[in-house]
């Protein structure tokens, strides 16, 4: 049996895998429901996005939490999923169902959703302990500024390009 306390993940040694923020996320799910009406194609595409999009080195609310209060952290999470679900729907409100939008959104998310659970209160659950492991052992964080702008410019692409090709409802 794999010991996930004590194992490393062989990209750890590549220095380039980090977890994006909720918002970018959250923009990242809009335009892909707004560019695939089917969920059966967008919601794992979704998902799959997350995973791409944390390739890209950037800052996010986790970046260097040991020196931050757990409320601290709780609020910044909970404030970037905020604006996340607010700035998806304010640009992508009429290029879709709102439901499905949302659906999208939340699959785009879901990495980090099932790992909040042992970040935020310490649950020891498998599986949120799992998805946790993988995120911790594939981190290498960028300090601001430039963590910022890498996330703004990837983000910035994908939304643009999905908001100048598709029509509003």
């Amino acid at each position: 049996m794999l010991d996930w306390k004590s194992a490393r993940l062989p990209s750890k040694k590549l220095g380039f895998l980090i977890s994006m923020t909720a918002t970018a996320h959250a923009l990242i799910g809009a335009a892909i429901a707004s560019k695939i009406p089917n969920p059966y194609i967008s919601i794992p595409l979704a998902i799959i996005s997350h995973i791409a999009l944390d390739l890209v080195p950037h800052w996010d609310a986790s970046t260097n939490r040991r020196s931050k209060s757990i409320m601290r952290l709780r609020l910044e999470a909970t404030f970037d999923v905020l604006l996340g679900f607010s700035l998806a729907y304010l640009l992508f409100w009429n290029r879709a169902d709102p439901a499905y939008t949302f659906a999208v959104i939340v699959a785009a998310q879901l990495p980090d959703w099932l790992q909040a659970p042992h970040v935020m209160y310490g649950n020891k659950f498998p599986l949120f302990y799992w998805a946790y492991w993988v995120s911790h052992n594939t981190q290498t964080k960028m300090q601001l500024p430039w963590g910022l702008v890498t996330q703004i410019v990837t983000v910035g692409v994908v939304v643009g390009y999905a908001l100048a090709t598709t029509m509003a409802r």
